[in-house]
């Protein structure tokens, strides 16, 4: 099926500003709340949400396999369980509807009031419920910083690295939307190798940028999913911010990996850009060596190129850039990861949610977490108010963005911005 929607000739008839991440070859998927109205599906444009649920039931998506039902949240997973070409043909048909020559819902006023709403009234909520969750470890430039600090430089990469998308099951339970405060976690510490482990908060909280997917129905477990068929399971992406807290993780994480060093808070943005809208931006990744095993094995450009940047925003004060990045710089791309997920027969559900791992680019500026950016706390970074941070301080805000730009059309992903609060320290 044709997407017409990514037609970059398209205008719309809704006023969408030049800098806007939501023009009309975007039309990205969320949910969302206001007063009157507790919970529906919405889709975006310029600075307006556009109501699903309003639109369904005022006639505009009749004969489409749609039930008014899939459009009254709380989550999109009703409606992603149409699946892919459904979606397709849904996007497509909100963006006829929002075509600057299409007259029906343009001309109606009553309709547009009951279907357009201002972004800036309405709260935008969870946009999936996350059944499984996963995170992989997939930026060479992350992995290579990493080990570089902790292990040997000139082996900073372990020996599987490059064989595989390494990763990790998380807790799913604990992703939380855009706006919604995080809590410094408590937990066991060694900062002294030579006593024995002390309790309390961390002291070395971080950030780490990521970008997530989230899947349709995958195939029944005991079967999987090759590189190939990986786009028609992949429903869109998101920001997301894997919080880590370093010095819980670095005491803990031997033999079993992450745990409470990552399970307090994972913060995602609120609208799922498809992947049908990211299609124009896709790019070569970067070239893998040594050639990987059949089942890894991809064709075309998988790859996307997304503009990532990272900011700290101290309590009170102004907004610190402190990273810009990109998703191109990925070494394992979404098929890949997606099919050595199943490749032993993992069933893959609706709304499960695999993340990047952290993304770091090759120079100081691109590296996607405060623990690379600081070095380990050793080049604290200094903020426009004189302050200084090695890693984030309760009180400070930090937002992330991203955004594709081509041949004229910016297709973003609006922000996940997250506070911290002190750790109850009361137990």
């Amino acid at each position: 099926m044709d997407i017409n929607a990514n037609d970059p000739a398209k205008k719309s008839w809704v006023s969408v500003s030049e800098n806007s991440d939501f023009p009309i070859q975007n039309l990205p998927f969320g949910v969302y709340r206001d007063k009157s109205t507790a919970h529906r599906v919405c889709s975006a444009i310029g600075d307006q949400i556009i109501d699903l649920y309003k639109l369904c039931e005022l006639g505009y998506l009749e004969g489409m396999g749609f039930e008014l039902t899939d459009f009254a949240g709380p989550y999109l997973n009703t409606l992603m369980k149409q699946g892919k070409a459904s979606m397709r043909r849904l996007r497509n048909a909100i963006s006829e509807l929002m075509d600057q020559d299409t007259a029906h819902l343009r001309d109606n006023e009553s309709h547009t009031k009951a279907v357009l709403k201002p972004a800036a009234d309405v709260e935008m909520l969870m946009p999936v419920e996350v059944g499984d969750y996963t995170d992989f470890y997939s930026s060479m430039e992350h992995a290579t910083n990493v080990g570089t600090m902790f292990r040997d430089p000139d082996n900073a990469l372990l020996p599987n690295w490059r064989h595989l998308p390494v990763a990790y099951h998380g807790r799913s339970s604990s992703i939380v939307v855009s706006g919604e405060p995080v809590r410094r976690p408590m937990g066991q510490t060694r900062p002294d190798d030579s006593a024995p482990p002390v309790f309390g908060p961390t002291k070395l909280l971080d950030f780490e940028l990521e970008a997530a997917f989230v899947t349709f129905d995958g195939k029944p477990l005991g079967e999987r999913i090759s590189t190939a068929e990986a786009d028609d399971f992949i429903f869109g992406m998101l920001l997301f911010n894997d919080w880590s807290a370093r010095d819980i993780q670095k005491w803990e994480y031997v033999p079993l990996g992450p745990f409470l060093a990552k399970s307090f808070a994972s913060s995602v943005s609120p609208w799922v850009v498809t992947l049908d809208a990211l299609d124009a931006f896709r790019t070569p990744g970067p070239e893998q060596e040594p050639e990987v095993l059949p089942y890894l094995r991809y064709s075309g450009d998988k790859n996307i190129d997304i503009n990532l940047e990272v900011a700290i925003v101290p309590e009170g004060g102004e907004e610190n850039v402190v990273c810009r990045s990109n998703y191109k710089y990925m070494y394992w791309n979404m098929n890949q990861q997606l099919a050595h997920h199943s490749v032993n027969g993992c069933n893959i559900r609706c709304g499960d949610m695999l993340a990047s791992g952290t993304i770091s680019g090759k120079t100081p500026d691109s590296f996607g977490s405060m623990l690379e950016i600081s070095w380990r706390g050793t080049k604290p970074v200094t903020l426009k108010d004189g302050s200084t941070r090695k890693f984030i301080n309760d009180g400070d805000e930090v937002v992330m963005r991203g955004h594709c730009k081509k041949d004229g059309v910016r297709i973003g992903f609006g922000e996940v911005r997250s506070k911290v609060l002190p750790a109850f320290t009361d137990l």
